[in-house]
């Protein structure tokens, strides 16, 4: 496993995981998670190197190893699909596919819809309609999380979440700008995502809406479902088996 550093498009810099050797895949992970608590921690990455893909992981801004300016100018609308086409950039891929994690799978959606990256397959994992549609409501979730963090009481819904961003050491006033970044996107745009796409959800999971009807709204994709909540799905092996069985072997 590899560390580097590179800049964004704005200066950014921004930290980038890699291993393996084969065909180019990028991975993007969770809200206020990383490529280590998502990709690395529990196999995923190593599955897909050893069955010849060379990943890429990237640390969003204010996430992981990567930067987490508190300035707000260093919050553009889209700042994280402009980060993800930055590392494109920067890799200089063309062919090569793309896999999220809820805003990571978010963010992907994204840069895909709106026809600023064109990976050759695309997997969104923990993702809905909801996510894509209603961002407000669940960005209020979250800025709810950070303006009450020290006061959030054991058995409130928001605790758990706060007790996450806690252990990840997250800058809550970069979090806060970031959170107003993600604009909700039309549904009616899922339409020109017109590579193959899997959505792969856990059974337990409604953080984002309904995954099975954002596979429907989807021009080509295959809707897979693993064990598990929101938060429990991405530790699980069936999550790194259900990829590498529908992305095929290229050891």
């Amino acid at each position: 496993m590899k560390l580097e550093m590179f800049d964004s498009f704005d200066g950014t810099r921004l930290a980038l995981h890699r291993t393996g050797q084969g065909q180019p895949l990028v991975l993007l992970h969770g809200l206020f998670s990383s490529a280590e608590m998502n990709w690395i921690k529990w196999g995923h990455a190593q599955l897909l190197a050893d069955h010849g893909f060379e990943v890429f992981m990237l640390d969003f801004r204010v996430h992981g190893e990567s930067e987490a300016p508190q300035e707000a100018e260093a919050y553009p609308r889209n700042v994280l699909v402009r980060d993800v086409a930055a590392l494109i950039d920067h890799l200089s891929l063309d062919d090569y596919d793309l896999a999220g994690f809820s805003l990571g799978a978010r963010t992907a959606l994204h840069a895909a819809a709106q026809g600023v990256l064109h990976p050759a397959r695309l997997i969104a994992g923990g993702m809905g309609t909801a996510g894509l549609g209603e961002w407000a409501r669940r960005s209020a979730f979250f800025k709810r999380v950070i303006d009450e963090f020290e006061f959030i009481p054991r058995g409130d819904p928001a605790y758990f979440s706060m007790q996450f961003l806690k252990s990840q050491g997250v800058d809550r006033v970069a979090a806060r700008h970031l959170l107003d970044t993600m604009p909700d996107l039309d549904l009616a745009m899922l339409s020109n995502i017109t590579m193959p796409t899997l959505v792969v959800c856990g059974d337990e999971d409604q953080d984002n809406g309904s995954a099975e009807d954002l596979a429907a709204l989807l021009p080509d994709a295959t809707y897979r479902e693993i064990p598990g909540t929101h938060m429990g799905s991405v530790t699980k092996p069936e999550l790194g088996q259900a990829m590498v069985e529908w992305l095929g072997d290229r050891a």
